[in-house]
């Protein structure tokens, strides 16, 4: 069965960034009659920062590289730290072949305060996985404090959004 990998930058948990991953995937998982996992840097591990290859990788790590090369489809999600994805999930990404993802759909989606970041999903993440030759489709989320209610679910309006961006990666899988 195909199945959609969800990553998230973020170094917390309960995390909104999580949350939004995780309500993208459930959605598409769904639509698509898909197998799903998630995973975020907590899955990780500590240990992520001072793996700098495959052979050295604790095993929890090769277990998302694993995920992430071997899925149908793969979503990915950061908190916006200085006008960017978090720099670990960046590291887990300069861990793979620059082939590890080429022609695979993504989606991305990024969590912030301010509504000026939103432009981090154009100017950071779209030409991160451009590099990798991923088809990232057009569709993306981006989601502030206020579009998340009590324990970090996702308000109907975000899930609306989310539908709406889920559209274009089960047309672009189809």
């Amino acid at each position: 069965m195909a199945t959609i990998v969800g990553i998230s930058g973020n170094f917390s948990r309960p995390s909104k960034t999580r949350s939004m991953v995780e309500t993208i995937v459930d959605t598409a998982a769904r639509e698509l009659n898909w197998d799903s996992r998630v995973f975020d840097l907590v899955d990780a591990g500590p240990s992520l920062g001072a793996t700098f290859g495959r052979k050295q990788a604790p095993p929890q790590i090769d277990e998302i590289w694993t995920a992430i090369e071997t899925c149908d489809a793969l979503v990915v999600g950061s908190p916006v730290y200085k006008a960017s994805y978090t720099g670990l999930l960046k590291h887990l990404f300069d861990v793979l072949d620059m082939n590890a993802l080429r022609g695979r759909p993504v989606l991305v989606a990024a969590t912030a305060k301010a509504p000026s970041h939103e432009l981090m999903i154009d100017h950071q993440f779209r030409p991160l996985f451009a590099f990798f030759r991923a088809n990232v489709v057009a569709g993306s989320v981006y989601a502030l404090d206020h579009d998340f209610g009590p324990e970090n679910e996702p308000t109907e309006g975000l899930r609306q959004r989310i539908a709406t961006a889920v559209g274009t990666l089960v047309a672009a899988v189809r």
